[in-house]
């Protein structure tokens, strides 16, 4: 992707991913609290838009990282503390192995990226990671498109054009999927495109650095999950 001027202008990193956590909550309340709500399609697609803004400061944050091991803990780390809270949303423990959180998705992508990107390794050997990576998220939230999105982010980080036809490309697979029953609802798939504007002001810089704000990105996924399945469990007592 073209270099992005550095400027007060438009939105920084720390903003962008409020909006992303704003629209999260939006999405997991309505799916797991509000599911029948008339305006449930309206505000899962709102929702949508969460996954691409977080699948594209994956992609910066593999550019800007000084240390790649530990930023993979890191995701390692959020995934595994996030399971529980995911499955206890999805079904309960009953679906443990059945499934797993986007912070499992991010890491695969994350980690796709960094072997793609490594010059040393051979194409066929890179098609076969990321072609792993994909089966690995396949039955995780966001699946396999989360992975190529952060992979269009990362490796066309100096060609706007080709990483935004990527996204597109990818988003229309994810939309695509909705059709499948077509209903008011399908239209929420289409909302991963509203990223699109959103990522566009992003102007560069990072905003406040705050260690409480960087490892809280991590760590509110899991907890409102949780609180989302104990307010569920408040909502089911008779």
């Amino acid at each position: 992707m073209e270099p992005l001027p550095r400027t007060g202008r438009g939105l920084n990193a720390n903003q962008l991913k409020l909006i992303a956590v704003a629209a999260m909550v939006v999405d997991h309340c309505t799916a797991f609290l509000f599911p029948l709500v008339p305006e449930a399609w309206l505000l899962r697609l709102i929702g949508r838009l969460t996954a691409p803004i977080m699948c594209f400061f994956i992609a910066e944050g593999f550019a800007h990282t000084s240390n790649l091991r530990r930023y993979l803990g890191r995701l390692l780390l959020a995934a595994l503390v996030s399971h529980v809270p995911f499955v206890l949303c999805h079904g309960g423990l009953s679906s443990f192995w059945n499934t797993s959180s986007v912070m499992w998705t991010l890491f695969l992508g994350l980690a796709a990226l960094a072997f793609s990107a490594n010059p040393r390794y051979p194409v066929w050997l890179k098609c076969i990671v990321v072609l792993a990576c994909c089966a690995l998220a396949w039955r995780s939230d966001w699946s396999w498109y989360a992975i190529l999105w952060i992979l269009g982010f990362g490796l066309f980080r100096q060609d706007r054009k080709r990483a935004f036809a990527v996204f597109a490309a990818v988003g229309a697979c994810y939309a695509v999927k909705g059709l499948a029953v077509p209903s008011l609802f399908t239209i929420s798939y289409f909302g991963v495109f509203l990223a699109i504007p959103l990522l566009l002001l992003y102007n560069g810089t990072h905003g406040t650095r705050s260690r409480a704000l960087q490892y809280g990105f991590y760590w509110f996924y899991p907890a409102h999950l949780l609180v989302i399945w104990w307010i569920s469990l408040l909502l089911q007592t008779p």
